[in-house]
């Protein structure tokens, strides 16, 4: 398996605004004879999956997500060639023209990922609006980004999320290493089992 996520560790990277991570110990060996530790965290920190519910007013929660929609071929899209800070990567650019049809899972590879933890990181590329509906309209279900969002940071209506969100799509961000697999790969996306909520970290993996 090649792991598609990144570690969560205090202090790490959130998009702005978010809760901060931190990890700390809580029960120590020497203390307390086990070692546990203390997790703060927001339900978008790391690696993670946005249900409906987080831009969309009663859209499905994390609770009504099924692992069958998660798990899956993927048609990972290699865009490190035109990803460029700040710039929204196009349909034409994306090859969607010469496409019919696509898998359920779509992945974005822009090798973004390489900026995680710098300043850099927030000036992300991101998806142009008419390209997120050209894939939705040839079959995509779950859009994978290994950037921020695939929405510009920061964003005053995040148009891709009006898109996949508000169509009962599923959206996940921040995953890493996507500009290493092939043109076809089987991902498996695996949320933290948290309920009613709009969304959660994930352990992301191709097969």
């Amino acid at each position: 398996m090649i792991d598609l996520s990144h570690e969560l560790r205090t202090a790490m990277p959130v998009y702005p605004g978010d809760p901060e991570v931190a990890i700390a110990d809580a029960l120590t060996l020497e203390r307390d004879g086990v070692a546990v530790s203390e997790l703060h965290l927001g339900s978008h920190s790391g690696t993670h999956l946005d249900a409906p519910s987080h831009t969309v007013q009663g859209g499905r929660t994390l609770a009504e997500v099924s692992l069958d929609e998660l798990v899956g071929e993927a048609l990972i899209i290699h865009a490190e060639g035109v990803a460029a800070a700040g710039r929204a990567l196009t349909a034409g650019e994306l090859g969607l023209d010469a496409l019919t049809e696509v898998p359920r899972i779509v992945a974005i590879a822009t090798g973004w990922h390489r900026h995680f933890g710098t300043p850099a990181y927030l000036e992300h590329p991101f998806i142009d609006k008419a390209a997120a509906e050209k894939l939705w309209q040839l079959g995509m279900r779950v859009l994978v980004v290994d950037t921020l969002s695939p929405d510009q940071t920061p964003s005053a209506d995040f148009p891709v999320h009006a898109v996949v969100l508000g169509q009962d799509g599923l959206i996940v961000e921040n995953a890493r290493g996507l500009d290493a697999l092939g043109d076809r790969e089987r991902l498996g996306i695996f949320p933290l089992r948290l309920g009613a909520v709009d969304g959660a970290p994930v352990r992301a993996v191709a097969f």
